[in-house]
């Protein structure tokens, strides 16, 4: 990979992001308050205006975007939708990839990641890392995500400068494809716990105890965790607007699990438990609903 002295002789790496959803606009906007030159573009229109007032140019192409920036971050919604980006009409693929670098902050397949990466180096020469993220968009609007990566060594050095404006941890867990794979220990960790934190908290409530004092009650003991601190509130108080997650995201995730656990012969019998659950919440709450409305599936007036 060509440093950034190569590709830009001024040394100043231009950068560029791709989908800005829940995750993708406030990534960008502390991109955008740490003083970068930000070029942004989505599939839907109009989601770029309040970053375009906050200093961003508009890419009119994914082609366009690549084609003037030395990186260039993604977080899109799933793999069919990162290879639309890539390799449709004025998709990455297009725009010459020679000494660029592309960072995924999808969650996708680890196969997907290592097929679109190998694909576009063969297509235009341009660089990979899988980089999905944790932290919700909470973790997003504070900076405060955990970034787990797969790429080459030099590539995500490259990086690092820019997602750590992003993220408090940036980890290098391998080749392409093991970020991918670590999000998925990550979901197998936080789905479970979604699903444990409901059903606790509605025991809690129908046993007639404050459900919303758990997190105080149980801090510091070996039930405390952020997800404890951070998802009962919400739970309790019906807060899911921003959402801290899609329900369908979370099921793509663990439906994702289930089939790499499937692949390489490994129980996972409490992440398929987790699944079904988020499965059955799709279908009560909604594709798009917060992941923490699980806890109204137990509630008797829902």
């Amino acid at each position: 990979m060509a440093d950034a002295s190569k590709t830009n002789p001024q040394g100043v790496e231009r950068l560029g992001y791709l989908g800005l959803g829940l995750m993708g606009t406030p990534m960008t906007r502390r991109l955008l308050k740490a003083g970068h030159q930000v070029a942004v573009w989505n599939r839907s229109e109009g989601k770029d205006a309040p970053l375009l007032a906050a200093g961003a140019r508009r890419a009119a192409t994914p082609r366009d975007m690549l084609a003037n920036a030395d990186l260039v971050f993604m977080c899109v919604t799933d793999a069919a939708a990162v290879e639309e980006v890539i390799f449709g009409p004025d998709g990455l693929a297009a725009a010459p990839g020679a000494g660029k670098l592309v960072v995924d902050f999808s969650s996708i397949h680890p196969d997907a990641a290592r097929d679109l990466a190998a694909r576009l180096k063969d297509a235009n020469g341009a660089g990979w890392i899988d980089a999905p993220v944790s932290g919700g968009t909470k973790g997003a609007e504070e900076g405060t995500l955990a970034i787990m990566a797969g790429g080459e060594a030099a590539d995500i050095e490259r990086a690092r400068p820019y997602v750590l404006h992003m993220a408090r941890r940036f980890t290098h867990m391998g080749p392409i494809g093991a970020g991918q794979t670590t999000k998925l220990c990550n979901q197998v960790i936080v789905g479970c716990a979604m699903a444990v934190l409901a059903e606790a908290t509605r025991l809690a409530s129908n046993a007639g105890i404050d459900a919303g004092r758990l997190p105080e009650a149980l801090a510091g003991g070996f039930a405390d965790s952020i997800p404890l601190q951070l998802f009962v509130p919400r739970m309790v108080q019906g807060i899911h607007s921003p959402p801290l997650g899609h329900i369908a995201t979370m099921l793509k995730d663990l439906d994702t699990v289930a089939d790499v656990a499937q692949a390489t012969s490994t129980p996972v019998p409490m992440a398929t438990l987790a699944g079904q659950i988020f499965r059955l919440a799709k279908a009560a709450r909604g594709a798009d609903a917060d992941a923490l409305e699980i806890y109204k599936l137990s509630a008797t007036d829902r």
